[in-house]
């Protein structure tokens, strides 16, 4: 998971394009989105893995896996095909995505649900930025 989010970013760098872009007045500067996605991405994995030790085959696990594969998703839509508009659509679906894990979560592990949270929190961040990102471009 954490390699997989570095990767990600590695390879979909911000760059020019994302530098030109106006941005709202609550856009962080850009040295705080990787540690603050590395803690992100550490407490996913974990709640990953307690989640995949309890059973594999579960809900919980393939909503797991849903958020991981749109999280994956978002950064080339918005860096690299330069598609904000669409980025938003994927980061309200990872949203969704987080929220149906926590609740799914929550009766049977709440330390995996709770693992989620800030997650859910940063990412409401990062879709209001995307959603003032497109309304101000």
């Amino acid at each position: 998971m954490v390699s997989a989010g570095f990767a990600t970013g590695l390879l979909n760098p911000p760059g020019g394009w994302y530098a030109a872009l106006a941005k709202p007045w609550f856009s962080p500067p850009n040295w705080v989105f990787g540690p603050v996605w590395s803690i992100v991405y550490l407490l996913v994995a974990i709640a990953g893995w307690r989640t995949w030790e309890r059973d594999r085959h579960s809900m919980a696990m393939t909503l797991w896996w849903a958020q991981m594969a749109l999280n994956l998703l978002w950064s080339p839509v918005f860096f690299t095909a330069h598609w904000p508009g669409v980025a938003l659509v994927v980061i309200l679906s990872l949203l969704a995505a987080i929220l149906a894990f926590v609740a799914r979560q929550w009766p049977d592990d709440r330390i995996s649900a709770g693992l989620f949270i800030p997650y859910a929190a940063w990412v409401v961040f990062a879709s209001a930025l995307n959603f003032a990102i497109v309304r101000l471009n």
